[in-house]
């Protein structure tokens, strides 16, 4: 798998007249090695040559974590890991740059290799990272699974009387008791909070009639799951219900609408025209989806003016919302992966309106 992978980075490279990716932190680095690295002062990169061999630079007390077909070199605490990674860049060259380097490691290899030419190497991994493999799908597959289990769940669960943030802890470990081996969010967001999107749990008191965003999301062999579904304390608020059918609509339309060769933003306009035929337009204040894999947010994004063509393997998600400011917010989310024929909705759980003590 590494090997296949490494193959295809080069043959990019070479093709944009790159020669090297110098890749650090980040998801680049597992898709190309298997290796997760931990985000430290002490670098760890991957350069990959046009031509040749790639090497694992890693510092001496990580390499006992570090399984992996590449070449892996060890540098030890006193050593000038940027000298010795630099020793295999020529000075006279272009190199692509992970987008998630950090900027002191860059600017160190800027000082050492005044005559290379860096630019971004998202260009060149995107495209192979859009397309998921079948293991990869399988993964994703098994997360999506796993938390329609949670979602399902939290149905028998008490949310009125609970803050927020001890009701995301509860989503947090059913998460982790789902298989997952890590969680990468938990949101819970009551009442007026819904309207914020990305809302952080708080000590606020959830309500009877409270409406609920549950989104929630995290790994399994190192790939994302990410759902939002929705919960109402008791009754929901006034008008909800009404939403909440041209919700359920536009979420639908959009997942039916994922096909090989359909473009990114049509996904977005099929959801986003239904929401806007009723009366909510305004309201929809975020792109309908986004890539999923080994990171929760990752090409391709399903947004206006994205004209990429959507091909058998890309996963994402689809989750248009509505956020009425001061009064509630509503989303539904599932994560698909395109098929030759049409669409795979890696999410089954029920996308119904939940009502909860």
């Amino acid at each position: 798998m590494n090997e296949e992978r490494i193959i295809a980075v080069q043959a990019a490279l070479r093709e944009s007249g790159v020669d090297a990716l110098l890749i650090s932190v980040g998801s680049d680095l597992p898709y190309l090695t298997g290796y997760r690295a931990m985000p430290l002062e002490r670098i760890t990169a991957l350069v990959v040559p046009a031509f040749g061999e790639a090497t694992l630079f890693v510092p001496e007390l990580e390499a006992p974590r570090v399984d992996t077909s590449v070449e892996v070199r060890p540098w030890g605490e006193t050593d000038d890991p940027f000298d010795r990674i630099a020793a295999g860049l020529p000075s006279d060259s272009t190199i692509a740059v992970g987008d998630q380097m950090w900027a002191s490691f860059l600017i160190a290899f800027q000082d050492r290799r005044p005559g290379a030419r860096f630019v971004d190497a998202e260009p060149l991994m995107a495209p192979l990272r859009m397309i998921k493999d079948k293991d990869e799908i399988a993964a994703l597959r098994d997360a999506g699974h796993a938390v329609d289990g949670v979602a399902d769940h939290l149905s028998t669960v008490r949310f009125g009387g609970r803050t927020e943030r001890e009701m995301s802890r509860i989503v947090s470990d059913l998460v982790l008791a789902s298989g997952h081996e890590s969680v990468s969010f938990a949101i819970v967001a009551a009442g007026k909070n819904g309207a914020s999107p990305h809302h952080e749990g708080s000590d606020q008191i959830i309500e009877p009639g409270d409406a609920v965003v549950v989104d929630f999301g995290g790994r399994v062999r190192g790939y994302g799951s990410d759902t939002t579904r929705m919960y109402c304390v008791g009754e929901a608020p006034d008008g909800f219900v009404e939403a909440y059918a041209v919700l359920e609509h536009a979420q639908r339309a959009a997942v039916e609408s994922v096909r090989p060769g359909t473009t990114a933003e049509t996904i977005d306009a099929t959801a986003r025209s239904i929401i806007s035929d009723g009366g909510y337009g305004e309201f929809f204040i975020h792109r309908t989806g986004h890539g999923i894999g080994l990171d929760a947010h990752e090409q391709p994004y399903i947004v206006q003016g994205n004209t990429e063509p959507i091909r058998t393997g890309m996963a994402f998600s689809i989750e248009p919302g509505i956020y009425i400011p001061g009064r509630w917010g509503m989303r539904i989310e599932d994560i698909v992966v395109a098929t030759d024929d049409g669409v795979e909705r890696l999410n089954r759980s029920s996308r119904k309106l939940r009502f909860v003590e």
